[in-house]
């Protein structure tokens, strides 16, 4: 899949993420008051493809420390983390951990790798804070509406469809046992999309890696969920800016700086089907099985961590803009919401979001 030019870091659409095609998070330069001389800081680039989109790290390090990085090592165990998370919990793959456990129809406990159970467990928590918005257990659902490995489908899925398939989703339906590392149905018939969280997770992963070793200055994108650490090449926090929610072009509607925080999008209006003159948005409420169709058109959400701020922004997008703004606020979240308002968009921001937003 083509790249886009730098040094736009662009969302693409993930061929086994099946509701995760999210708005540009694009980083830009610093003013030049706040730069520092070009000949103290270096820029190393690293992209590539991954999960059916791509990836993007940047690493800013003094010039004279060149030569003592292994940065050809570095870049191998960026890819080599993203390669083993993508072969864990990708839906596309028949041979990955998490297809193997959706073919299964036993109830008995599943053994699963210590990445697969941190999703799990994440996707559990923050669904349980946001009263079902998200849920893992909706992939038979995404198949149904064509946004899965099955692929597109000629029609919609009927109401008898779509009620039978909902028996098999919400709370109760995955067990975790934390201290055997194992996941459990209690429906043979269970399936589980990890596609909401999983871009965030591999960026955690990722800071990890390189935090590691001993690296200070950096910005991570995989899918276009971005987490940073220090600050740019200028000595500047990373500039991000969150795209207008628009059909066509990548007009920007907030600039936001961010130091050790990370930063995701959801949105609605990228990734859809037509079906029969009705455009299907991608993204869906497991509660009622079906797409949105509200006028909420984006959320961003800025966290510590990636894999809470990823989980966060669909569960809110679900919710749409009311509830959400009233939950994230009572969570104390930094959440921005982006509505459509006639011609145009309105934006609702949590008190959190504006906080962190105005000190940078």
């Amino acid at each position: 899949m083509a790249k886009r030019p730098r040094p736009r870091i662009g969302k693409r659409p993930f061929c086994w993420f099946a509701f995760s095609l999210l708005p540009l998070l694009v980083p830009h330069p610093a003013s030049r008051a706040q730069e520092q001389p070009a000949r103290e800081r270096h820029v190393s680039e690293f992209r590539g493809l991954t999960m059916g989109g791509t990836f993007s790290v940047k690493i800013v390090t003094a010039k004279d420390e060149l030569e003592t990085r292994d940065l050809d090592g570095v870049d191998r165990r960026l890819r080599s983390s993203l390669d083993r998370i993508e072969g864990l919990m990708s839906t596309w793959d028949p041979d990955s951990e998490l297809s193997r456990f959706n073919r299964s129809t036993s109830l008995e406990p599943f053994s699963v790798a210590p990445e697969t159970f941190d999703v799990f467990k994440w996707s559990l928590e923050v669904g349980s804070l946001t009263r079902g918005a998200l849920d893992v257990t909706i992939g038979p659902l995404v198949d149904a509406w064509g946004f899965g490995p099955g692929g597109p489908r000629n029609s919609l899925p009927t109401d008898e469809e779509i009620a039978r398939l909902l028996q098999a989703v919400g709370p109760g339906r995955i067990a975790l046992d934390p201290a055997a590392r194992t996941v459990r149905k209690t429906r043979p018939d269970v399936g589980c999309d990890l596609s909401s969280v999983v871009p965030g997770y591999a960026a955690d992963r990722l800071w990890t890696e390189l935090s590691d070793r001993g690296f200070t200055d950096f910005l991570i994108e995989v899918g276009g969920e971005v987490r940073t650490r220090g600050r740019n090449e200028t000595g500047a926090p990373w500039q991000v800016a969150i795209e207008r929610p628009a059909l066509h072009g990548d007009a920007i509607q907030r600039l936001v700086a961010i130091s050790d925080l990370a930063i995701t999008t959801a949105g609605d209006y990228r990734k859809y089907r037509e079906v029969d003159g009705r455009r299907v948005a991608h993204i869906l409420d497991p509660r009622t099985g079906r797409p949105l169709t509200h006028r909420l058109a984006s959320v961003t959400v800025i966290d510590a961590l990636a894999v809470r701020a990823d989980a966060f922004d669909t569960a809110l997008m679900v919710l749409g803009t009311d509830d959400g703004m009233a939950l994230a606020t009572k969570l104390n979240l930094a959440a921005l919401f982006i509505e459509r308002s006639g011609d145009g968009f309105s934006e609702r921001a949590t008190p959190r979001f504006e906080e962190i937003t105005s000190k940078r």
